[in-house]
C-alpha cells in the first residue's frame, strides 16, 4: 500500500519542481464493540480500530499553498494558509482546514504541503470515516513538520476540528482512530479521557462489519430525547444517591433506588444506561482473562437493551442481528457475539464470525435481512489495527 500510495501521488502531483519522496500514512476506521450510548452519562466505551482506513502521502512545499486530492473523491481542493474559510465547494478539503485552525490555535507554524489521500472505509456507515480521515491528517502535519504533539492531544484537535464542519461529535471516534493498538479494544472513560487496553487477540475469528444501507432519519431527534431523559433521570436518582453521572451507579445501587424514578420509559433508559456500562467492563475483564467465548451474553444483551429499553434499534438493525443471533444458536462455535454498534436506527452491526465461515453467514444474514427489508445489505471483513502510523 505505501508504494501504492507513492505511486498514485506522483500521478497527481507536478514533481519537476519538487522531486522529493512523499510521505505515507494510515488512519484506521473504528468500531465500537460495546458501551452504547452511556459515553454521556459518565460511562465507557469500548472501541478498536480497524484495518479498514484512510491512506495518505504528503510533502512539504516552499510556499503557504495547499494543494488536496483524493483517489475517492474527484474534487481537487486548493487554497492558501491564509484563507482558511469553510469553502462548501472545498468538499473534503474543509476537514483538512478544520485539522490546520487547530494546529494554528495552539501557536503552531505550519507551511504549504500536497496532500493525496485514498481509503476503504464505506461513507456515512459509522464506521468514523471523518474521524479517520482527520486523524491522518493531524499525525502527518504533526510529523512532516516536526511540532511533536502527545497522541491524547491530537485526538482532542480532532474532534475539535470535527466542529468546523458542523459536526459535533465525541472523542471516542477520533481517540480509537489515534490511539488504537493492534489485537486490543480499548476502555475509555470519554469525560476523564482515562484509558486501558484489553487484549482482542482473534485467532480464527474476524470483525465482520455489516452495513444496513437504511437512511438514518431518525437518529438525531431521537439522541436528544434520550440526552434529556437521562437528565431526568441523574436529577430524580439524585435526590436519594450521591452521584454525579448515572454511570455512578452500580448495577445493586440502581435496583434498590430505581424507585425514585416515577416514570416507567424514564426508568428503562436509566436501567440501560446502568447494566450497559457493567456489560462493558465485564467485557473488558472477560477479554484481560481470555474469554473471548464471553462475547457473546454481553454483545447480544446490549442489543436486546438498546432495542426494548433504550430504544434505538430500529427495524433495519434490529433485522440484521436477528439472524445472526439465529444462526449463532444453530453453529455456536462460528459467531462469538453480534449486535447494533452506532447511534442507532441504520448504520451498521458488528459481528464476530470464524473465519470460514463468513461467506456463507453473509449470505445467510444478508439474504434474511432482504426478505424482511426490501435492502440489500453491504458486508466488510476487518481485523483489529493499531491507530494512525508512518508506513
Amino acid at each position: 500500500m505505501r508504494q501504492q500510495i507513492s505511486n498514485e501521488f506522483f500521478q497527481v502531483f507536478d514533481n519537476k519542481e519538487n522531486s522529493n519522496e512523499p510521505r505515507v500514512f494510515f488512519s484506521p476506521g473504528r468500531v465500537n464493540l460495546i458501551g452504547e450510548h452511556i459515553d454521556y452519562n459518565g460511562g465507557l466505551v469500548f472501541p478498536c480500530a480497524l484495518n479498514l482506513g484512510t491512506y495518505g502521502a504528503i510533502r512539504r512545499r516552499s510556499d503557504n499553498m495547499v494543494k488536496l486530492v483524493s483517489g475517492n473523491f474527484n474534487v481537487p481542493v486548493e487554497f492558501s494558509l491564509d484563507d482558511l474559510v469553510h469553502n462548501p465547494d472545498h468538499k473534503w478539503g474543509n476537514y483538512v482546514k478544520g485539522v490546520i485552525l487547530e494546529f494554528t490555535k495552539k501557536g503552531h507554524e505550519l507551511g504549504g504541503f500536497e496532500l493525496y489521500i485514498w481509503g476503504n472505509l464505506p461513507n456515512s456507515a459509522g464506521l468514523s470515516s471523518s474521524a479517520s480521515i482527520n486523524a491522518l491528517i493531524a499525525l502527518a502535519l504533526d510529523s512532516v513538520f516536526e511540532i511533536g504533539i502527545d497522541p491524547v492531544e491530537l485526538a482532542v484537535m480532532c474532534r475539535f476540528a470535527e466542529r468546523f464542519n458542523g459536526v459535533y461529535c465525541g472523542i471516542m471516534d477520533p481517540f480509537a482512530c489515534i490511539m488504537g493498538k493492534k489485537d486490543h479494544a480499548i476502555l475509555l472513560n470519554c469525560d476523564a479521557l482515562e484509558y486501558s487496553y484489553a487484549p482482542l487477540e482473534l485467532g480464527d475469528y474476524r470483525i465482520l462489519i455489516a452495513n444496513t444501507n437504511y437512511k438514518r432519519g431518525l437518529a438525531d431527534s431521537k439522541y436528544n430525547e434520550r440526552l434529556a431523559e437521562c437528565k431526568q433521570a441523574l436529577e430524580e436518582l439524585q435526590k436519594v444517591c450521591d452521584i454525579k453521572e448515572l454511570c455512578d451507579l452500580s448495577v445493586w445501587e440502581f435496583e434498590a433506588n430505581k424507585h425514585a424514578i416515577q416514570n416507567d420509559t424514564i426508568r428503562n433508559r436509566a436501567e440501560h444506561v446502568v447494566y450497559e456500562n457493567q456489560r462493558t467492563k465485564d467485557a473488558a475483564q472477560a477479554l484481560s482473562e481470555g474469554r473471548l467465548t464471553d462475547l457473546y451474553d454481553y454483545m447480544e444483551g446490549s442489543h436486546l437493551s438498546l432495542r426494548d429499553l433504550y430504544d434505538v434499534v430500529g427495524e433495519a438493525l434490529d433485522a440484521m442481528v436477528q439472524p445472526m443471533l439465529k444462526y449463532a444458536k444453530l453453529h455456536p462455535s462460528r459467531v462469538l457475539g453480534s449486535r447494533m454498534t452506532g447511534a442507532g436506527f441504520g448504520g451498521c452491526t458488528v459481528s464476530i464470525v470464524h473465519k470460514d465461515y463468513i461467506n456463507e453467514i453473509s449470505e445467510y444474514v444478508g439474504k434474511e435481512y432482504f426478505d424482511k427489508t426490501g435492502i440489500e445489505a453491504s458486508f466488510y471483513i476487518a481485523e483489529v489495527s493499531d491507530g494512525a502510523k508512518e508506513i
